[in-house]
């Protein structure tokens, strides 16, 4: 493995709700289902390999590309930054029937990945709320599926 490639900053966070894998994951590839203000997300196609994602932030615009779809089990996101990679893995793991463990797997690489790493570090705060949330909006999401 070359420097360039070799992790200078990772994160991981899990979290498991009652829901279906098939419903966890049609609720997460569905981006207008991502809610994390004041950001707004824009994906250029399908939810699938070499489509665009564009996260519009008040003072900042960020472009990702979805490099890997397995679909219900797991996708990856790279985030281009100069001369470094963030890269976002989640993994949707069945552990019943009606229960699944979302694993959201961060990674920075590149070249000047130290560059970012203290603005990355900050996700290790960010990041377990916002799982959270998404475990809570997949249970009433699929609850309300089951009220019809």
């Amino acid at each position: 493995m070359t420097s360039s490639r070799r992790s200078v900053w990772e994160f991981q966070y899990s979290v498991e709700c009652h829901a279906t894998r098939r419903f966890a994951w049609t609720y997460w590839t569905d981006i207008s289902n991502w809610n994390d203000p004041p950001a707004t997300f824009r994906l250029d196609g399908p939810f699938d390999v070499g489509s665009r994602l564009t996260t519009i932030l008040p003072d900042q615009t960020w472009h990702s590309t979805i490099r890997n779809v397995d679909s219900e089990r797991e996708a990856s996101i790279e985030m281009q930054l100069p001369d470094a990679v963030m890269t976002s893995h989640w993994m949707f793991e069945e552990l019943s029937q009606d229960r699944v463990r979302i694993t959201q797997r961060l990674a920075l690489t590149g070249t000047h990945a130290k560059l970012f790493a203290g603005q990355a570090s900050r996700l290790e705060q960010t990041v377990p709320e916002g799982m959270s949330k998404l475990a809570v909006a997949i249970e009433r999401a699929q609850g309300l599926q089951g009220a019809e």
